[in-house]
């Protein structure tokens, strides 16, 4: 299955033209058996890494032997974690002794208890489990998330004891099972085990990826802060939005890539397709959509505007083709009228990308698609000054 992947020679490598994709690098001897395996969020850079001068004792000698280096594309940095452990544990390669030995993943555990705890565990002590979440790549987002979710929804993480915990006293483990245990009315004991199994209901769909609700009101609480001009805060709940969507990405079966290394690229392709798809019912193309530019204008209160340019080649992110235009108006009262006006600055950013539109190195290329934030004004005003004629026309 792995032979077949494409194999470059390792003095030939360029790691320039290697992809900032997540996903798997590998090492072959001059026999092409697979000698050491790795994971990574940016290809790139990890592969470049290998090829500088100060290389571990361990590092150079696996390099002096290796012949030839594969990579597959993967879509996250989960997917490459458990890509990685799954070729690590098959082929059991030379030089990955200290990922062989490693300790597995990590899950999220709900106990099976009269008052289920949510808790980290290993795989090996998924015994006793009311349900699990994961494995899932790095620990520290996962207590993270935890973490978030407690101030959302209290949980318990400890037996029933003799007395409240330490969380019950700041509202983090509410109902406490050791201090509901210890009621002595029934009906008060019987309403806070329904409700601390209600929490716990609402954790498993939260962690089962129905976030909808609870993602919606951190939304509007990030909003809220921004608008009172509260950053941290609105930093913090931020923060808490990207550990809730990471907890709960949708993750590709780790055999497909297995099955077609190329099927990052598939993907990419369909997507392409069906935003051709999409669009057809707007605008005609005269071929295949490969580079889209997007455009966007931001400034404060009309001082120090700039425009930002965001490239996709072939359906990914190209950053070498990221820019940010510093917008330059005229000084005194005119110019802070100019920096408020998007349309202004949509204008100086077009007559500044059509100097670029060789095909690199002398420049950046054509773009296929154009994005801008606004309306049919906008989309004007950048096409118009840019003097481009894309290979799309309006359909009538």
């Amino acid at each position: 299955m792995l032979l077949s992947l494409k194999k470059i020679r390792v003095h030939k490598t360029n790691p320039k033209k290697i992809p900032e994709n997540p996903g798997i690098y590998i090492f072959w001897n001059k026999e092409k058996k697979p000698i050491y395996i790795g994971k990574s969020l940016n290809l790139k850079s990890r592969v470049a890494s290998y090829f500088l001068q100060n290389l571990s004792p361990k590092t150079a000698r696996m390099i002096s032997e290796a012949n030839y280096l594969s990579i597959i594309k993967v879509s996250s940095e989960l997917e490459a974690l458990l890509l990685e452990a799954k070729l690590v544990k098959d082929l059991q390669p030379q030089y990955n002794s200290q990922l062989k030995d490693d300790k597995n993943p990590l899950y999220i555990k709900i106990t099976n208890d009269l008052f289920p705890q949510v808790i980290t565990a290993r795989k090996v002590d998924l015994t006793n489990s009311l349900t699990f979440f994961g494995p899932f790549p790095a620990s520290g987002s996962v207590r993270g998330v935890l973490k978030m979710l407690r101030r959302i929804i209290p949980y318990a993480q400890h037996k029933i004891g003799k007395r409240g915990c330490l969380y019950s006293q700041i509202g983090l483990c509410n109902p406490c099972p050791s201090l509901t245990e210890n009621m002595k009315d029934e009906k008060i004991k019987k309403n806070y085990r329904r409700l601390y199994k209600k929490n716990i209901k609402t954790i498993i769909k939260i962690l089962s990826g129905d976030i909808h609700l609870v993602r919606e009101s951190l939304e509007k609480e990030m909003v809220g802060f921004s608008r009172e001009e509260n950053f941290e805060k609105a930093k913090i709940v931020r923060d808490q939005i990207q550990k809730l969507d990471y907890i709960t990405q949708p993750i590709t079966p780790i055999n497909e890539f297995l099955k077609n290394p190329n099927f990052i690229e598939d993907i990419r392709a369909a997507e392409i397709n069906s935003l051709e798809a999409i669009l057809a019912k707007y605008i005609r193309f005269s071929k295949k959509i490969e580079r889209i530019e997007c455009y966007d204008i931001a400034h404060l209160s009309g001082s120090k505007p700039t425009a930002s340019l965001v490239t996709f080649v072939n359906a990914e992110p190209d950053k070498n083709y990221y820019r940010r235009f510093r917008i330059h108006p005229p000084a005194g009262e005119a110019g802070k009228k100019r920096g408020m006006d998007d349309l202004a600055s949509l204008r100086e950013v077009a007559q500044r990308r059509r100097k670029y539109f060789n095909p690199p190195p002398d420049g950046w290329g054509v773009p296929d698609l154009i994005i801008v934030d606004g309306g049919k004004t906008q989309v004007k005003t950048i096409v118009s000054h840019a003097d481009i004629t894309l290979n799309f026309c309006r359909k009538s």
